[in-house]
């Protein structure tokens, strides 16, 4: 019998926790529900985890700290949900940025949070279609890079490693397998998360911000990642399959 899927929830306020754990539970998730970082990576440590639901304004360590030290510590693959009780965009961009999969804001229907729950689980356990060159392959060569999918990390040219968000990595894949051609914000955001762009959702954008800084590629002058204007964006490199 397959396990549940244990969802991680933290967040200070004790009706939210409650109420996420009993309506996650009544669906069929397994839940730990905690008030604080400290308590996160305790639970983290001992209990298998497949998605964090994080809040962004916690006591002592808040939501963005704790966000970037799980993308360089044990739990750098599990996905992130991020929760805000503000309507910034900013909070949202640095959200992204610093690696979360996605955001809701406060408040919320349970309902809703489910929703994204259960998406952001598919889209992470789910490769876009169509990955016929990157399929099977250990290893997947692009100008000096070099991606592991085994490892879902990347080699600089002098084989370094390089980590790489859930995030990160499916857009990096969706590029691989469409090299040298032009692919559009509602392409991308499709086929990385499964869902149709707004005009005001950034996260593409931000998502391939991040991967140029990974790649240390600069937008102006990119040598991998170029921008086309009014059109998306296009890996500007040949893709080899590589052994291991």
């Amino acid at each position: 019998m397959q396990r549940p899927d244990h969802i991680l929830i933290v967040d200070d306020d004790k009706d939210i926790r409650e109420l996420l754990d009993a309506y996650l539970q009544k669906h069929g998730f397994k839940v730990t529900a905690v008030a604080n970082g400290r308590r996160m990576n305790a639970a983290i440590e001992t209990n298998s985890i497949d998605l964090i639901v994080l809040d962004l304004m916690l006591p002592g360590e808040d939501g963005l700290t704790l966000c970037r030290d799980l993308r360089t510590g044990k739990a750098k693959s599990v996905p992130i949900l991020m929760l805000t009780a503000r309507n910034e965009e900013a909070d949202r961009v640095v959200g992204l940025e610093m690696g979360a999969d996605d955001y809701l804001t406060k408040p919320f229907a349970a309902r809703e949070l489910m929703a994204r729950i259960r998406a952001v689980l598919r889209r992470t356990r789910m490769l876009p279609p169509n990955m016929r060159i990157a399929e099977g392959a250990p290893k997947i060569g692009f100008g000096e890079w070099v991606l592991s999918v085994s490892a879902r990390h990347l080699l600089d040219p002098e084989g370094t490693v390089v980590s790489l968000s859930g995030g990160e990595y499916r857009l990096l894949r969706v590029f691989l397998d469409h090299p040298q051609r032009v692919l559009s914000r509602d392409q991308l955001l499709n086929l990385t998360q499964g869902r149709d762009t707004d005009p005001l959702d950034r996260s593409i954008d931000l998502l391939v911000s991040r991967l140029r800084q990974r790649l240390k590629d600069g937008a102006r002058e990119s040598r991998y990642i170029k921008t086309v204007r009014n059109e998306g964006y296009v890996l500007a490199q040949k893709v080899r399959v590589l052994s291991e």
